[in-house]
């Protein structure tokens, strides 16, 4: 296989994962119906559901009716716990709501046997069918069959990480807002208001499902275990005894607050000691050889160019 077909594979699926990014943050931002809804309401034009409809991007009409339905056929063959486990993994990494357990698994297919086909096809054009060519489309199967389950759990610890490194800020506000006078659900909403990031994302939905009515123990304990983090579990922990025991809950936070502070503090300490083992590997591949040739290479040509063998 040459060089230009690689090239061809590189840029296909480049766009192929640029529609895909694309049209998911648009779905996530906004909701296409109820914006072409608003631009007919406030043209005054009278439009029937068919004309609103088919005035939606391919993406809404075509793309996600068919993947939900392909996952929901999935989803028929799957066992139940694979998927309470995709949509708890999906909870864990900050999907948004329409992001259901059906998609996702679609997507696995869609991956898989798309990145396959491409390749099957590649090679066909280039006539190199062979035993390793099918090997490597097999491969390229299995590989794309789990693409959605590394880039899910790449996103659940980079949300893990941005909420560690956010908890001790977060918690000095909630602190100083309860010594202040507010309820812990008022100094929650603080916190809301002042930041806007994946844990403050967290304590609005707390808020929220408080609202319509669940004990603010069990939503704190569905926050923790969404999150899935240690740090979290604690200080839902040690929340709700406060509550149910009397203590001072500005207290409990200052010491919470303490403990997030120390901890973070370990972390940056433990990360330090981890740079020289992880720079030794890049440092031998790459900056070893290229002081090698930058010192031995004027000796070498030197040697050439007078003729002298080795």
């Amino acid at each position: 296989m040459t060089w230009i077909g690689l090239l061809i594979i590189f840029l296909i699926i480049v766009a192929a994962v640029a529609l895909v990014v694309v049209g998911l943050r648009d779905r996530q931002n906004s909701d296409p119906l109820a914006t072409r809804l608003a631009e007919y309401a406030a043209r005054g034009e009278i439009a029937s559901l068919e004309e609103i409809e088919l005035s939606q991007p391919f993406m809404e009409r075509v793309v996600y009716p068919t993947a939900r339905r392909l996952g929901e056929f999935a989803q028929r063959f799957t066992p139940a716990q694979a998927i309470i486990d995709a949509r708890r993994r999906l909870e864990m990494a900050g999907a948004p709501r329409w992001l259901e357990p059906s998609l996702f698994l679609a997507s696995r297919f869609v991956f898989g046997f798309g990145l396959g086909g491409l390749l099957f096809m590649v090679y066909s054009i280039s006539n190199d069918i062979s035993f390793n060519t099918t090997l490597i489309i097999l491969a390229a199967t299995v590989v794309g069959f789990f693409m959605p389950n590394l880039l899910v759990d790449s996103r659940v610890t980079r949300r893990q990480r941005t909420i560690l490194n956010s908890m001790p800020d977060a918690l000095d506000l909630l602190t100083i807002s309860v010594e202040a006078g507010l309820g812990f659900d008022a100094a929650l909403k603080k916190v809301t208001e002042k930041w806007d990031n994946e844990l403050s994302e967290a304590f609005s939905r707390v808020l929220q499902e408080v609202q319509l009515g669940k004990l603010r123990r069990e939503a704190l304990r569905d926050m923790a275990t969404r999150l899935n983090l240690s740090e979290m579990d604690s200080f839902v922990a040690a929340v709700i005894q406060s509550e149910q025991l009397g203590v001072s809950m500005s207290r409990v936070l200052r010491v919470q607050s303490d403990s997030m502070r120390i901890k973070r503090r370990q972390r940056a300490e433990e990360r330090a000691q981890q740079a020289p083992v992880k720079m030794l590997m890049p440092m031998v591949l790459l900056i070893f050889p290229t002081i090698v040739i930058l010192l031995m290479g004027p000796a070498v040509l030197q040697v050439m160019r007078s003729g002298i063998g080795f």
